[in-house]
């Protein structure tokens, strides 16, 4: 080969690379996190676990993907160690679908329909309509669906590109010394292994040996030791996305190192041992793509069934290695904004979400126990509300942070504008936890001061409170599971409030003319009604922000008052409320 026929080799293995990060990148974009959800919902059930580790990688192509995916939910305390063990199995499984893929360029037939099914030929139709979705075609699904079948005719074109730049190592009798060099063993699994840590790609080097099986120098025994190395620099991936992880997930990332080490060293040890006595005389045969992928599936199904029913051992082994601590019980236990789920921008959006409903469900809370102080005063609920607003406040600064770092991901326009909403929201949500923090110091204020509201103002403080827990339940269960009814409520019951409020404010200043009341029961009342009032406008703020995300309007609050001047639900809503929540007449 001369230093041209390298280059071609060299750009053929670019190709080969980007085109298979490419393709698995928008089938995962395509996706939308759901396959991610599949595996974070995981069951006990091992066998099911495999199936759905194997069914992922088979789509996203990549099962270090997978297990850096299995990592974060151990680490985020998502999905159990032993839960983690059958998914790492059936990644291994999953990641030979793309050799079977890459085996259909080594067909060689002069009848016309098998020649078809050469990737050669249909490569050049699927790249050209993949060119005319993303090109031509105004709609993201469409435009992902271009994207992955350029991405495969890419893939198949370095692939033909890398198999014609080695053709000619046929004749040079270095390089056939070589690969009778990794007929060895040892040397074999090395070579194998250090190619895979470096790519980080199983499903990337096998198809690189698939390509220099075209040299026809490739002999069965020089491609099995390789591929058994390929299975253990695998691993690299997932033990570098430990680093920095918690204790138990760094034990998951073991578990994938000692089931491709252990299943390498078995095999070979039992496959070398029959072969001193037996002599198979497949091994000096000419390897090809088929027989390179026949041999990376049998490998990888033959180490599950045999290991998986040892799963608990792997369990053992990674705690042994990693033994378990004192403190490790401290250590971030459900954190969802996983670092790791960057790479799979459509599922971190949902890890957001759910980030964003925890903080939701600690507003309701907080909101809850303000309503139970102002009934009857309570030392730990006060404490348990301040609590709350220093939690609420850690939450909003990682995922804000977390957010910033997601938005500069390839994300779909829907999950761009699911996180402008999320950013926008849990700022409101924010402040909420601010105004609980100050409704609960103002009765606290109140309690020591031993001063009691009269029968009026206690009345139409229990009436205030009432309504602004309705509306923060509303905002709440409207933002967790997006339903529109709930949402539509906020805005007229948040009127009603600040109606309300202002009613109050009045009453006092009668109450205080007639000497029913002094001036810092006054002050504490009306600080009061003033943070409920804000409370209300900020889960109107919620409540807008996911009625327009709904529609292409961007001017949030110009879209809430089309809705209150022309929707006659609006208006009957409204009218609902003003009964419900109506003040006794001074």
């Amino acid at each position: 080969m001369d230093f041209f026929g390298l280059l071609t080799m060299i750009g053929g293995l670019a190709l080969f690379l980007y085109g298979m990060k490419t393709m698995g990148d928008a089938l995962s974009k395509m996706a939308g996190g759901r396959l991610e959800q599949v595996l974070e919902r995981m069951t006990n059930n091992p066998v099911k676990a495999v199936l759905l580790g194997a069914g992922v990688t088979a789509v996203i192509q990549s099962s270090s993907a997978t297990t850096v995916m299995v990592v974060g939910f151990v680490n985020s305390g998502i999905m159990k160690l032993s839960q983690a063990v059958g998914v790492i199995m059936g990644a291994n499984i999953g990641t030979t679908v793309t050799s079977w893929i890459l085996s259909l360029s080594g067909i060689e037939s002069g009848n016309f329909f098998v020649k078809l099914l050469k990737p050669s030929s249909f490569s050049p139709v699927l790249a050209l309509i993949g060119v005319i979705l993303v090109m031509f075609i105004k709609n993201t699904k469409k435009n992902d669906v271009g994207t992955i079948l350029i991405g495969f005719a890419v893939l198949m074109f370095g692939m033909e590109i890398m198999s014609s730049a080695v053709k000619p190592l046929a004749n040079v009798p270095e390089f056939t010394s070589l690969f009778t060099a990794f007929e060895n063993p040892v040397l074999g699994m090395i070579v194998g292994a250090v190619l895979t840590a470096v790519i980080q790609s199983s499903s990337a080097s096998v198809g690189i040996l698939q390509a220099m099986c075209a040299t026809g120098s490739v002999t069965v025994g020089a491609a099995l030791p390789v591929i058994m190395g390929q299975n253990i620099g695998t691993c690299v991936t997932a033990l570098l996305s430990g680093v920095g992880a918690n204790r138990n997930a760094k034990r998951a990332s073991l578990v994938h190192l000692y089931f491709n080490l252990i299943g390498t060293f078995v095999f070979m040890a039992v496959f070398y041992a029959m072969n001193h006595f037996v002599q198979f005389a497949f091994l000096s045969d000419t390897a090809n793509g088929a027989v390179i992928a026949v041999i990376h599936s049998l490998f990888n199904i033959a180490s599950t069934i045999v290991l998986l029913p040892a799963s608990e051992l792997l369990v053992k082994l990674a705690y042994f290695t990693i033994p378990q601590s004192e403190d490790e019980t401290l250590e971030t236990s459900g954190k969802v904004l996983d670092e790791r789920f960057l790479e799979r921008p459509a599922f971190a959006v949902a890890q957001c979400k759910n980030a964003a409903c925890d903080m939701a469900q600690l507003i309701l809370k907080a909101m809850s126990l303000c309503v139970l102080i102002q009934e009857k005063y309570d030392e730990n609920a006060v404490r348990t509300i301040m609590e709350i607003e220093q939690e609420v406040d850690v939450r909003e600064d990682e995922l804000s942070s977390y957010l910033t770092k997601l938005s500069t991901k390839p994300l779909s326009e829907w999950d761009s504008k699911t996180i402008n909403k999320f950013s926008r929201c849990i700022t409101d949500f924010e402040r909420i936890s601010d105004y609980t923090k100050g409704i609960a110091f103002a009765q606290k204020k109140l309690y020591k001061s031993k001063e009691k509201f009269s029968r009026k103002a206690t009345a139409e403080a229990r009436l205030i409170y009432g309504a602004t827990l309705e509306i923060v339940e509303c905002t709440v269960s409207g933002f967790i599971h997006g339903d529109k009814e709930m949402v539509f409520c906020i805005n007229p019951l948040a009127d009603v409030i600040s109606r309300v409020k202002k009613d109050i404010r009045k009453n006092h200043s009668k109450r205080l003319e007639k000497g029913k009341c002094s001036v810092e029961l006054g002050m504490a009342l009306t600080d009061m009604v003033t943070s409920l009032e804000r409370i209300a406008k900020h889960c109107s703020n919620i409540a807008e922000e996911q009625m327009a995300s709904e529609t292409d309007q961007h001017a949030l609050h110009q879209y809430a008052r089309n809705i209150k001047e022309r929707n006659e639900l609006y208006k009957e809503l409204l009218e609902r409320y003003t009964e419900k929540y109506s003040l006794e007449k001074t």
